[in-house]
């Protein structure tokens, strides 16, 4: 891989090799003032959807200088990507060429990740409600999840990350220095998803968000693949009845309390 020795950019190969290796994926950050104490260290935030865990992972990282990476984005990605080669996942052949065609990147901005597919801005795309419906699927493909996972697993080799999914501190970096799993009561994460949807002038209504939150938890827990599960020694935070700023901050004193202990 060619790239930096840090936290900046790393670059893709040649987008012709016809390649499956993973510098088909790279991230650009933004250059950074804060001073960071914590250096090299891993933060894992995994959770069911709607429990608040990507925009508590983004603000934590920009708290602590750290990358964010939102490894669900990179399933989501992919998802869009089936849907539009029109790809039979049960078709090994589909699923290798869509994979040599996955080039991924994010760009860090203030209030987001922007996400980059094959040169577009994917990022209001992988939000839909049709998405979300696809992206179980692929996530739960054994060559799809074996090839960003080990793409994400090599990321956080590098450190000062923070990582958030469903599977980060289980099976993408079970030595994370921290681990935190967020919850929330059902009503809260479905008020939420819908919340997301307006903001994207989309519309559905509570029930059939409730409904879609339940199929997905259950799809993302007993899928064989990387499921949906607390690790053992991962702190419990649940978000019920919390703002945004009140979740960040409460996550962000869990790891500072745990990485203050590991230098």
């Amino acid at each position: 891989m060619v790239g930096s020795s840090d936290r900046g950019e790393t670059r893709p190969c040649d987008s012709h090799c016809g390649c499956r290796c993973l510098d088909h994926i790279i991230i650009v950050m933004p250059e950074t003032n804060t001073p960071n104490v914590f250096h090299g260290k891993v933060i894992a935030l995994d959770g069911p959807a709607g429990s608040g865990k990507s925009t508590t992972a983004r603000l934590l990282a920009r708290r602590l200088g750290f990358e964010y990476l939102d490894t669900g984005a990179t399933y989501r990605a992919a998802a869009l990507l089936a849907q539009r080669m029109n790809v039979s996942l049960d078709d090994d052949q589909q699923v290798e060429r869509m994979l040599n065609q996955f080039h991924l990147h994010f760009v860090a901005e203030t209030d987001k990740n922007r996400v980059i597919l094959n040169d577009e801005d994917i990022t209001a795309a992988i939000r839909s409600g049709e998405i979300d419906r696809l992206v179980t699927p692929v996530a739960g493909h054994s060559g799809i999840r074996r090839f960003l996972a080990a793409w994400q697993r090599e990321r956080a080799a590098q450190g000062n990350v923070v990582l958030e999914g469903r599977d980060t501190g289980t099976v993408v970096c079970p030595d994370a220095d921290v681990k935190i799993y967020l919850d929330a009561s059902l009503d809260t994460r479905a008020r939420r998803r819908q919340l997301d949807f307006e903001r994207t002038g989309q519309t559905a209504t509570l029930e059939d968000i409730t409904n879609d939150i339940i199929r997905r938890d259950k799809a993302d827990t007993e899928r064989a693949h990387g499921p949906l599960k607390r690790a053992d020694d991962a702190i419990v935070v649940d978000t019920s009845g919390m703002t945004i700023e009140e979740q960040v901050e409460k996550v962000c004193q869990v790891c500072l309390q745990r990485l203050s202990k590991k230098l």
